[in-house]
């Protein structure tokens, strides 16, 4: 008999065990990544080529998503949720304060109805809305509280991934658990610099106040006449707000064994657009973890030239370098932009309204049915050769003359 649904501190709760069964086939990963030490890069020689006698693969991780809209992207939400899901993983769903109740009460009901997700119970979805202003420091703190409640539900994943509504992936879960599974657990994919040039004074120094913290309505944060001086006890570093973090470093930054990460938190609650500085500058003040940085956020995104605040939208001009480039995910589409339905259909080989097929899936495909009504075993991965192109780019960021000279400078 399944167990009901139900709600616990605001988010939508479902439990289930999943069966850890490993039957990806070995792609030409091997096994290079060991644990990397803190002096020295990952070893990568004999990567490339495949061996006469393969070990067998390691067992594939499990990646916490979190995905996160506002008003009107509900049904961006449930799109992007059908293209990345995958038994194996966990999904945090959150729609901020801005969202009328019916879309958020729409994604409830797809949570419970849909029979994949009640069998797996791998989907949560954020009950208590937060509000988030875009530049403030509200929305790192919707992304701490998410993490703080993928810790408290799910015990075993390894990276945590934050995605927008505008968000869409360039290759199947099954492609990217299969070349995750041969990367050290310990690797954080944050795009960072300590070269904040302009944003010093745009950004460091002056002091913002948010009213979304104090205020259920949805204002843009204003300014303060005072400005601050540059901190002394840590250094400021700046990126992407898209990230792939490790579980190890995000439980230092929620349960902090050391007070760096609540300091900073305090210092960010007046930065503006703090979700491009906080991760940031943690991991690059912290000893513990400012050797285990990639610096690359694993998305495809296109600037304007100069580069404006915000990427250019994405549209079937851009196909063919987001394919060159391996990213697993791209930032930004317009909602229902063609070039959504052609990588459906070329890269994720997705039907519409139906998940993005992979081995979890054993139903037949005959006359048009969807594979995925039927399933087997969560832990079955069955990668595609489009899984080479990421492995083509981890290689060339783990590459010696990448990685570390990359870290946290």
């Amino acid at each position: 008999m399944r167990r009901p649904h139900r709600i616990v501190d605001g988010v939508l709760l479902e439990r289930r065990s999943i069966v850890l069964l490993l039957l990806a086939p070995l792609l030409t990963l091997s096994l290079i990544f060991a644990a990397i030490g803190p002096g020295r890069p990952p070893d990568l020689a004999g990567i490339s080529g495949r061996r006469r006698n393969p070990p067998p693969p390691p067992p594939p991780p499990r990646l916490a998503y979190m995905i996160s809209g506002t008003a009107g992207d509900g049904a961006r939400v449930r799109r992007l949720l059908r293209a990345l899901y995958h038994p194996r993983n966990y999904y945090l769903l959150h729609l901020d304060l801005a969202a009328p109740p019916h879309e958020r009460a729409d994604l409830e009901e797809l949570v419970r109805a849909e029979p994949a997700l009640r069998e797996f119970r791998n989907v949560r979805l954020v009950g208590s809305a937060n509000p988030v202003s875009d530049k403030g420091p509200t929305m790192i703190g919707c992304t701490l509280h998410g993490v703080a409640i993928l810790l408290r539900e799910f015990a075993d994943w390894s990276w945590f991934i934050n995605l927008s509504a505008s968000d869409y992936p360039l290759m199947s879960q099954d492609d990217i658990l299969h070349i995750f599974s041969y990367l050290p657990r310990d690797l954080n994919f944050i795009e960072h610099t300590s070269n904040i040039g302009w944003r010093e004074y745009q950004r460091a120094r002056p002091i913002i106040v948010d009213p979304a913290l104090y205020i259920s309505n949805k204002t843009d944060v204003f300014w303060t006449k005072e400005k601050r001086s540059m901190p002394s006890s840590f250094k400021i570093f700046v990126g992407s707000s898209w990230v792939v973090l490790s579980r190890r470093f995000l439980e230092f930054c929620i349960w902090g064994w050391d007070n760096l990460p609540r300091t900073l938190l305090m210092y960010y609650t007046n930065f503006l657009s703090s979700s491009e500085g906080y991760f940031h500058t943690v991991i690059c003040n912290s000893q513990d973890f400012q050797n285990t940085t990639v610096n690359n956020d694993l998305r495809f995104m296109m600037w304007d030239n100069p580069p404006r605040q915000h990427p250019m939208n994405l549209t079937s001009n851009h196909f063919d370098l987001m394919i060159e480039s391996g990213a697993p995910f791209a930032h930004a589409f317009v909602k229902d932009d063609p070039v959504l339905d052609r990588i459906d259909l070329e890269l994720l080989r997705r039907p519409k309204g139906r998940f993005t097929p992979g081995g979890w899936c054993i139903g037949s495909n005959l006359f048009g049915r969807d594979p995925c009504t039927i399933y087997g075993r969560p832990g079955a991965i069955r990668p595609t050769t489009t899984s080479r192109r990421l492995e083509k780019l981890i290689l060339r960021l783990l590459d010696s003359e990448n990685f570390r000279p990359k870290q946290c400078k």
